[in-house]
């Protein structure tokens, strides 16, 4: 949960000289760890806790200091070991193993309850600093966001400075209901480019605006790489936050309103599992940098997450020719789509907006596949790894059918 901060100017400049403090430590633990090639958190804060406590932190920052070293590493390991740096032997690979994690000076700090406490009812938090205890710093957030942390709050809080602002994303442990049973079937959604996400009720959430704000980014990005000083590497900085700011919002206005129907409808949500999807389709040079750029992941990610607060089932399904099969008499060919937008079954005469019939196939298969998934006891809930380990592993609740 993300509040907003209202510091005055005495508390924002504690706030930046602590986090500032407590990033130097962060970037000293992470060069030992390096160094000696220790990287477990318990051995990594026996080696280096003298040494942060020195540096003028309490011990519960000189804790989370090390902990943050540490859980860097071992992301840094599973993307190793995942090849998201490259093959052995590449530059980005050999780059990324040769040299210690780095820490930017306002990177974010975690706080638990002993450093930070926060006082609801006057909607002010007191942070420990390296100028001591910093009390009734004002925060902002709305109704429900205050609901949500009186009653869910727990554990750790982030301290984040961003785009001149100061927030705290609050920890709420938020119990998820059951998940009901689909009474109406399933809602299937297409996901692509053109259009981002079309429903098989002919629901179409067109990417043309939000295509073309990236195509006028790109062009603005090329000649900023191109002329290459320290301004235009600043002006880059900002253009990428502010791009991946506007695909974010944009990915959550989308979930939402599908989450929303679904669960209006007494329906499940059927997707299309596109796992690999950059490895296995084929494009022109020209198509690449839009299929690259467009969040698949994260648009799915934000559909599973809101669903389980709804308690709308969620399934992943096989994508293979859905948009090259008919919705009403099944042949499947490529003769199908003669162009982009336009579907015209070669056997049937079925015509339908392309992405229209390819969401009702989805939707299909999602009601198939929630039989298939729930015929057994031991079922597990069909949600692929990388949309989170958590959701992935938890069994389905609710009634059987």
């Amino acid at each position: 949960m993300q509040v907003k901060l209202l510091p005055d100017e005495a508390a924002e400049t504690a706030l930046r000289e602590t986090l500032r403090l407590c990033n130097i430590a962060a970037n000293h633990a992470s060069r030992r760890a390096f160094d000696t090639g220790v990287m477990g958190k318990t051995s990594l804060q026996r080696l280096v806790y003298g040494e942060l406590k020195q540096m003028g932190l309490s011990a519960q920052p000189t804790i989370h200091a090390v902990r943050k070293a540490a859980g860097a590493y071992a992301t840094l390991k599973a993307n190793l070991k995942a090849g998201k740096y490259g093959p052995e032997g590449s530059k980005r690979r050999i780059k990324a193993e040769s040299t210690p994690v780095r820490f930017r000076k306002d990177a974010a700090q975690p706080f638990d309850d002993r450093c930070l406490s926060w006082q609801l009812d006057a909607r002010t938090v007191s942070s420990w600093t390296v100028h001591g205890r910093l009390g009734r710093i004002g925060f902002q957030c709305s109704p429900e966001q205050m609901k949500l942390l009186t009653e869910y709050r727990r554990g750790e809080s982030d301290l984040v400075f961003r785009g001149g602002n100061w927030y705290l994303y609050a920890t709420c442990d938020i119990p998820e209901p059951d998940i009901r049973e689909p009474e109406e079937g399933f809602l299937g959604v297409d996901l692509g480019i053109a259009n981002i996400a079309v429903t098989s009720d002919g629901t179409v959430h067109a990417g043309k605006h939000l295509n073309r704000v990236r195509h006028r980014n790109r062009r603005l990005r090329q000649r900023l790489q191109k002329k290459g000083t320290k301004s235009a590497k600043r002006l880059l900085r900002k253009l990428s936050g502010r791009e991946a700011r506007f695909a974010a919002d944009t990915n959550h206005f989308i979930s939402k309103q599908l989450v929303t129907e679904a669960e209006r409808t007494c329906r499940g949500i059927a997707l299309e599992d596109l796992g690999g999807i950059r490895e296995r389709v084929r494009l022109r040079k020209p198509q690449r940098v839009t299929l690259h750029s467009w969040s698949f992941a994260q648009l799915g990610a934000y559909i599973v997450y809101k669903a389980a607060r709804a308690g709308v089932p969620v399934v992943f399904v096989d994508p293979g020719y859905t948009s090259q099969g008919c919705n009403a008499c099944g042949h499947i060919s490529k003769k199908n789509r003669p162009d982009q937008a336009t579907f015209a079954c070669m056997s049937c005469g079925f015509a339908e907006h392309a992405d229209i019939n390819a969401a009702r196939n989805i939707a299909t298969r999602g009601a198939a596949g929630w039989a298939v998934s729930h015929a057994a006891d031991d079922a597990a809930w069909p949600v692929p790894a990388r949309y989170g380990p958590e959701l992935q592993a938890r069994p389905p609740s609710g009634p059987r059918s």
